[in-house]
């Protein structure tokens, strides 16, 4: 299976993350929660696993050189966490 990551993608990832994480913090976790391994199952595959794809991808990287940073990889991860970042000030504001 090839996913090729892009902004979009990227973008798609962290709203996903930011509108399941609170849904699983109050079914899996939350206050007087000893960290069950139902949160850290439903963390890896609704948050981690599409963060890698849709942000990193399965492939190497062909565009950076050994030794430089990738740019459109912190792109990538910068657009992921802004999303992330847009959808749960939405959220707050429209709650």
């Amino acid at each position: 299976m090839k996913i090729t990551p892009t902004l979009w993608t990227a973008a798609a990832a962290g709203a996903v993350a930011a509108l399941a994480w609170p849904f699983l913090w109050s079914r899996y976790g939350g206050a007087g929660s000893a960290g069950s391994v139902e949160l850290v199952v439903a963390t890896l595959l609704l948050i981690a696993l599409p963060a890698h794809a849709f942000v990193v991808g399965f492939g190497r990287s062909a565009t950076a050189a050994p030794g430089t940073v990738d740019m459109a990889l912190l792109k990538r991860v910068g657009t992921w966490l802004g999303a992330a970042i847009a959808v749960t000030i939405i959220r707050t504001a429209l709650a």
